[in-house]
């Protein structure tokens, strides 16, 4: 960084060959060439080879390349060769979908987009961020993601959190003045911005000085942000891994120990046994889950919602309630001026070129970017007025907006004078003011302070937004401070309208009907708040619009029980936001919270799902999850159902093959006790759950019930081990059946017996997935015809084998016509008896919600 925090402003502005009126384009492209695009590569971002190495890095294929490298050196090449062969080809299938899903990603992750404002040319605009290159002029205020390495120039009240350097939360203040200081470290450079610092407070100016691997944040090699806990997704898995874990040691050790006492060989039956435990385990599980959570998130972009973690959809798909501000979300957040009201009820030219004056949109093109009010003031202002009014005031400084004070202020030069112009919230500007204008003439505000409030308070509860605008002379110094908001004279109103969303009202009842409660959280008057939320349907279920003071004021016990009975908030701070949102996850709710302001960013977070918007600010897209390309509920239950949709063909899959791998392994353990030879050998059981795994990469783009989709759905261990243990039986019931039918009465030999019962084992478990994955009975589910010509292709496949040049290797026998259409038979009885099976499972599951849920109760 040389030692620009040495220089004074003038100094690096030549030194890097800028100015206040920032690079001209033509030198910002020649260093862009120069320098690459300001842009750091993410440390947790896959290459192609981890993603295949990675394919590997699992306990059982570690067992396996064991076992196979065993078998070769005692001579078992075939069964050595044939095992190493599947591997490689899981290995290839997983590679092809998980490089395809990160790419996926990645793509989406180009939607969401972080910009910054940049003098160039004397012009401000807004640009994306890898574009920024060293001498381009920055402006940072409250809520920015600092881009990059900046010499700071100007500062207002200004001040960023570090955290992301130094590990320390506690805002920093900054400056322009030059440090004298040889080496310093970076949390000693007051005059420096750091890329990925967050501004809470202020504003400034500062010179581009360092971009991409050459800020400290580039050299550090550190990841932006902070690594978040477990997900309840991840927990849930961890949680399913545990237990599929003790299922395999246990019949694995069992496996060897029997089959080795039977005298079937220590090498035999050491390679049945983690034939066994892989047999049991849905080694496809991972990618299954990958495909499935990509192809929602894909599914989900043509929704205009983006994904930025993908386990965020299962999270989203199990929100039970949905904290969302007021603006933007229930209303169009297509604010317009309607009036600019002095204090005597008349509009007047003063009260809108103040607003003007005090306003921190950004106007280029003929476009305003900004703050919704500021954008909504100018967008009025380019079309009926004359803004050359304003062209005779310069800026002599300003006084940040903050969510504290809930004002801001500038002041101006205009002729021999400065002004000090404060606009706000009513409720906090009239506090600073001793004096009104009314009929020209400042008197005390004393007595009008009753009509005032009551004239704000009435637009308000007629669902308009209401802003005071206030002024002073003041004196020429250095710097202002909130300290200067003091002894005002009120000027008037500015009345603005923010109408409905057409489509707010359905997107709610589509809530109700996918049972999400939508709590309301804004920092909205309470009048204008209930007025918004009567006319969309969100019903105040406690008749009273809580406001931020009486959230302050409570405990955690009392909050954790309010949270219960209200569900509509005013006048929040983002203290208050965030207490509310960890009170509801205390409560044991899943908690979606939309937010796009830096006061949300914490409770974004805090949230189970954060979902921002795309316009929003860099910090609240930062601490989301989900990022909305248009604020729109109707967009986020699209995202909820995809969430469920997603979530239910995960469990379809894991169901399925859990319980027919159960079933087929524990008959395998008890057929090997009393068979002369072992029932399957190691390769025919890996190929089998090869076979019935081909259909389960398309289970993610399978249909679900609608019944499905009606309430969130969580993770549950319990239900998935009865599950198993119930239709696995079922499972071995018909391998039984198979056995005594081959084995004892068509007194088959080893080779054609492993042969039949390969076939009846892929078979079942191809097509049982078409009864167990549906709620609803088998012929009125209809599935993904993708599922159907998957299955088919499976199906033929594994018929298929057992007449190709393929079979010897396998040790199969040929079959005849009718024993492969006894086979059919038995698997078409075994679906139909599971199709009955799950009628009384869905029974008995319906009668143990009330008995759990009565006994957590008590």
């Amino acid at each position: 960084m040389e030692r620009y925090w040495r220089m004074t402003a003038g100094e690096v502005e030549s030194a890097l060959g800028t100015s206040d009126a920032g690079l001209p384009s033509k030198e910002a492209k020649a260093r862009l060439i120069e320098y690459g695009p300001n842009e750091i590569e993410k440390a947790d971002r896959k290459t192609p080879l981890s993603i295949f190495i990675s394919q590997f890095q699992n306990p059982l294929v570690y067992i396996l390349i064991v076992a196979t490298a065993m078998a070769a050196l005692l001579g078992d090449t075939t069964e050595a060769i044939i095992i190493l062969a599947i591997l490689i080809v899981n290995a290839i299938l997983g590679f092809v979908q998980e490089y395809r899903s990160e790419r996926a990603l990645e793509e989406l992750r180009k939607y969401v987009s972080m910009t910054a404002r940049v003098m160039r040319e004397g012009q401000l605009g807004e640009y994306n961020v890898q574009e920024l290159v060293p001498g381009d002029v920055l402006l940072v205020a409250i809520g920015d993601i600092v881009p990059a390495d900046a010499r700071i120039i100007e500062s207002h009240g200004l001040e960023t959190n570090e955290s992301v350097l130094t590990g320390e939360s506690n805002p920093v203040e900054k400056d322009s003045k030059a440090l004298a200081i040889a080496e310093p470290a970076p949390h000693e450079l007051s005059n420096t911005l750091f890329m990925g610092s967050v501004v809470t407070a202020g504003s400034g100016k500062a010179v581009v000085v360092g971009t991409a691997k050459d800020t400290y944040l580039g050299k550090s090699a550190k990841a932006l942000g902070e690594a978040g806990g477990s997900t309840d997704f991840e927990k849930s898995i961890r949680a399913f891994g545990s237990l599929l874990v003790r299922i395999v040691l246990i019949m694995t050790a069992f496996v060897f120990i029997v089959n080795g006492a039977l005298g079937h060989g220590l090498l035999e039956s050491l390679l049945f046994a983690l034939a066994i435990a892989v047999g049991i385990t849905p080694e496809l599980l991972p990618i299954i889950i990958t495909i499935g959570l990509s192809h929602g998130a894909m599914m989900l972009v043509k929704k205009h919602v983006i994904v930025k973690r993908l386990e965020a959809i299962e999270d989203l798909g199990n929100v039970d309630i949905l904290c969302a501000d007021k603006t933007g979300t229930l209303t169009e957040n297509a604010v317009s001026l309607i009036r600019y009201l002095n204090a005597d009820g008349e509009d007047d030219e003063r009260i809108l070129t103040y607003s003007l004056l005090c306003n921190a949109a950004v106007v280029q093109h003929g476009k305003v970017r900004g703050g919704t009010i500021d954008s909504a003031i100018w967008t009025y202002a380019l079309s009926k007025f004359d803004t050359d009014k304003t062209k005779g005031y310069a800026k002599a400084g300003e006084v940040p907006f903050d969510y504290s004070r809930k004002r801001m202020s500038v002041i101006v030069e205009h002729g021999n004078g400065r002004t000090l112009i404060t606009k706000g919230a009513p409720e906090t500007v009239f506090p600073s003011c001793s004096k009104v204008r009314e009929r020209g003439r400042d008197v005390p505000i004393s007595k009008s302070i009753k009509r005032l409030v009551a004239t704000a308070e009435g637009f308000g509860a007629e669902g308009y937004r209401v802003i005071a605008v206030a002024s002073r002379s003041v004196k020429p110094q250095k710097e202002y401070s909130a300290r200067d908001e003091l002894g005002l004279v009120f000027m008037g109103f500015l009345i603005l309208m923010d109408p409905p969303k057409k489509d707010a009202m359905p997107a709610l009842e589509r809530f109700r009907k996918l049972g999400v409660e939508v709590y309301v959280l804004t920092g909205d008057g309470p009048l204008v708040t209930e007025n918004v939320c009567s006319q969309v349907g969100v019903q105040n279920k406690a008749g009273t619009v809580l406001q931020g003071f009486d959230i302050s004021r409570m405990g955690e016990a009392e909050l954790r029980a309010t949270v219960e009975k209200h569900n509509i908030y005013a006048r929040l701070s983002p203290n208050d936001k965030l207490a509310i949102v960890n009170a509801l996850r205390a409560n044991g709710h899943i908690v979606g919270f939309i937010g796009d302001g830096v006061n949300d960013a914490s409770s974004l977070k805090a949230a189970d799902v954060g979902i921002s918007v795309n316009n929003g600010t860099d910090i609240a897209k930062e601490a989301a999850d989900v990022v909305l390309m248009h604020k729109s509920l109707k967009d986020v239950a699209n995202g909820i159902s995809e969430g469920r949709r997603t979530f239910a063909n995960i469990i379809k899959y894991i169901d399925s093959t859990i319980s027919a791998n159960f079933g087929n392994m524990f008959t395998l353990t008890i057929a090997s006790l009393f068979m002369p030879f072992i029932p399957l050998l190691p390769s025919q059981i890996l190929l089998n759950n090869f076979l019935s795994d081909v259909p389960m990469l398309a289970v993610s783009t399978d249909s679900v019930d609608k019944d499905e989709l009606k309430k969130p759905k969580r993770w549950d261990i319990g239900r998935i081990s009865r599950f198993m243990v119930f239709f696995g039986l079922i499972s071995s019931v018909f391998d039984l059946i198979t056995i005594v039918f081959v084995f004892f009465i068509l007194g088959a030999n080893a080779p054609l017996f492993r042969t039949v019962w390969f076939l009846e084992s892929v078979l079942s478990e191809i097509f049982v997935v078409f009864s167990v994955g549906a709620a609803k009975p088998m012929y009125k589910s209809i599935p993904s015809m993708l599922l159907i010509y998957a299955s088919i292709f499976a199906t033929m496949a594994s018929i298929g084998i057992i007449y190709t040049p393929l079979a010897p290797f396998f040790e199969f026998a040929p079959l005849s016509a009718e024993i492969v259409g006894m086979v059919l038979v038995i698997v078409a009885l075994y679906v139909g008896v599971v199709e009955v099976a799950k009628g009384v499972f869905l029974w008995s599951e319906a009668r143990r919600k009330p008995a759990e849920n009565g006994a957590a109760k008590a």
